[in-house]
């Protein structure tokens, strides 16, 4: 069986301005779960960065990518309307997508899922977080237990304004009460998109075996497969927009 070809993209720009996320990701966010997926053997994997040419997104990259992973958070809106555009065509074509984070802010998550902001409610506090998997029989959640727990995270709260996913794998609660849908499976085209909300940079998050673990799973689940037929969710818009 041929190796899922996966592209990890990140702005990097955290871990070249705040000293904690360069120690915590030394390699940057993108190093950390590139080098997760080597380890686990199945997955041949390029990273790309928001500064390289084209933001390390060219044609050819694209064209030999089966799975990308995006995070963003500080420079949605230095992503170019032509390069956000090249990724939504194709995604569309069947490549699979992994939306991490903050990346909920990004050109590329609005213009598949036909939000403009995907606002939310957030505080910064470095509060316990525990995600409920509700969908146990889900591929992404393969060899979990009932919940993941992360000792200090970031809050998001509902309302989180996105579409009602295909599928929701996971609820997240939070110390200060709130709940917020943390694990959302969607299809748009003959593309799989998932976005997962655990990453806050100043924490070390993508050191967490559990968050690992449901990256590797969502990759496989993301990945296109050969000769199946286009399953079409709800199309969002084609034209650019803004966050």
């Amino acid at each position: 069986m041929a190796a899922i070809r996966v592209t990890v993209w990140n702005e990097y720009r955290h871990e070249k301005t705040n000293p904690r996320v360069a120690e915590i990701y030394p390699e940057g966010i993108h190093g950390a779960i590139a080098a997760h997926l080597r380890r686990a053997g199945s997955f041949e994997v390029r990273t790309a960065t928001l500064d390289e040419p084209e933001h390390g997104l060219t044609e050819e990259v694209l064209e030999q990518t089966d799975v990308l992973l995006w995070w963003g958070h500080l420079a949605h809106d230095e992503v170019s309307d032509q390069i956000a555009s090249r990724v939504q065509d194709r995604v569309l074509q069947g490549m699979g997508l992994i939306v991490l984070h903050s990346g909920h802010g990004s050109k590329v998550f609005g213009r598949l899922l036909g939000t403009r902001t995907g606002a939310l409610k957030w505080r910064d506090d470095g509060e316990r977080e525990r995600l409920w998997v509700i969908e146990h029989g889900h591929p992404i959640a393969d060899g979990l237990g009932e919940f993941i727990e992360i000792p200090k995270e970031e809050m998001y709260g509902e309302r989180f304004e996105i579409p009602a996913p295909d599928e929701l794998v996971f609820i997240s609660w939070f110390e200060g009460g709130e709940v917020f849908r943390s694990g959302c499976c969607y299809r748009r085209g003959k593309g799989r998109l998932f976005y997962f909300r655990p990453g806050h940079e100043t924490f070390p998050v993508y050191h967490h075996p559990d968050v690992l673990q449901v990256i590797g799973n969502a990759v496989r689940w993301a990945a296109p497969t050969p000769g199946a037929p286009a399953v079409y969710g709800r199309m969002a818009p084609i034209e650019p927009i803004g966050r």
